[in-house]
């Protein structure tokens, strides 16, 4: 792995890379989604934990029953996350569901406001109604060369729901902050292989191929991919970890159009793009050119 210590940004965006090839490992694997998540949850416990005790992160003394309970909870919406996402792809594509997936950020602020009476501001509403009209765009729903399937729209959905999940996630994790995070994705990954095992299917046989695949997705993607991350966030500026993140769907657009033949049309593109803006204006903060006398207004207490 790239010392993350001297070239932090090239360890993040190698990292991103790794992650935007995930659809194409889920592809070639050819295995159903609950059976490739169970065996992305065991290979990546495997490499998760060996690294944790190897690097001395286990036993954690700031662990307890109140986090471990918590950490379980990430753990069951994080794969129900996964297996959402991976079960998208063969109704959609890899660059469609990889792109409305990332409109996570805003049910982040949504599940705040409703749930948390967090404050939201006008250009935080503004840049959400952006990022969902770029979904209705990026989803093909409208001004698309293919017709929209029952089964596409089905895809669309999974990847919502599949957003909205890994947004639970994202504010339960708010609640470990002490922990180290690769000792909460360890723990996620854990209550997925009990969580999974009596629903995988092990009746089948798997190619010998697909077990490359499969452990790529554990040891690849859940394991280095997710140190280098972690490694990466203290060493940066929110800025440049926005920007970089998006090396994430570029890579997975790419890979979509040039292996697996699924062009983005104009429309998509347009949407894809205004997603892309919309996620960088909440997480960095811009601000729009609108009235400041109410910038906040939704949730307050």
């Amino acid at each position: 792995m790239i010392n993350a210590s001297r070239f932090p940004a090239l360890n993040l965006a190698v990292a991103m890379a790794i992650a935007g090839t995930v659809g194409a490992f889920v592809t070639e694997a050819g295995v159903d989604p609950v059976t490739t998540v169970f065996w992305r949850c065991l290979f990546g416990s495997l490499f998760l934990g060996t690294w944790c005790l190897v690097r001395g992160y286990l036993p954690d003394r700031s662990l307890s029953w109140g986090r471990l309970g918590r950490a379980a909870l990430c753990g069951v919406c994080m794969v129900l996350s996964w297996t959402a996402f991976f079960a998208g792809f063969a109704k959609t594509s890899i660059a469609v569901m990889t792109i409305v997936y990332h409109i996570q950020p805003f049910f982040v602020v949504l599940i705040g406001v409703l749930f948390l009476k967090e404050r939201i501001t006008a250009d935080q509403v503004a840049w959400m109604a952006a990022a969902f009209f770029g979904v209705v765009l990026a989803s093909g729903l409208v001004v698309s060369d293919n017709p929209v399937t029952t089964t596409w729209m089905i895809g669309i959905a999974m990847a919502l729901g599949g957003a909205f999940l890994y947004a639970v996630v994202t504010i339960l994790a708010k609640g470990l902050g002490e922990q180290r995070p690769e000792v909460t994705v360890l723990c996620q990954t854990a209550v997925g292989v009990v969580m999974l095992a009596p629903f995988a299917n092990f009746a089948s046989d798997i190619a010998p191929a697909s077990w490359g695949w499969l452990a790529g997705i554990g040891v690849l993607h859940t394991g280095i991919a997710y140190v280098m991350m972690f490694s990466s966030y203290p060493r940066l500026t929110t800025p440049v970890i926005g920007v970089l993140t998006f090396i994430y769907p570029v890579v997975a657009i790419i890979i979509d159009w040039a292996i697996y033949a699924h062009p983005i049309g104009l429309a998509q593109g347009v949407g894809m793009a205004l997603i892309a803006v919309a996620t960088l204006g909440v997480k960095l903060g811009w601000r729009l050119p609108i009235r400041r006398a109410s910038t906040a207004f939704v949730g307050q207490k």
